[in-house]
């Protein structure tokens, strides 16, 4: 048991981080190399890559070559359900928050 909750701590490390979120909400739209990822994000090349390494340690992107580039897209689809699910969530918390401090 320890095992599996050990694992699902670090999946969820993987993505707890903003902008890995932002790599895997652009992955959903399509698959993308490096480059159009440091252009989307505008973020340096060197932080997108080490995010990818990441997504990549934990299989939530793959990898497929094209020539001389490396296509990043989404290992599982249903990722994106939970982060939505997740983002969900917190509106939901920022809403109750916000009827408590209004009453």
């Amino acid at each position: 048991m320890r095992e599996a909750t050990d694992l699902h701590a670090n999946l969820c490390q993987a993505i707890a981080e903003p902008t890995r979120i932002s790599i895997l909400y652009a992955l959903n739209e399509k698959p993308c190399h490096v480059n159009e990822l440091v252009d989307q994000l505008k973020t340096p090349q060197t932080t997108i890559s080490r995010h990818l390494k990441i997504l990549r340690e934990q299989s939530i992107v793959e990898t497929q070559r094209e020539g001389s580039f490396v296509f990043y897209s989404l290992g599982y689809q249903r990722i994106i359900q939970a982060l939505d699910i997740m983002k969900s969530i917190k509106l939901d918390i920022v809403r109750k928050e916000h009827d408590l401090i209004h009453k």
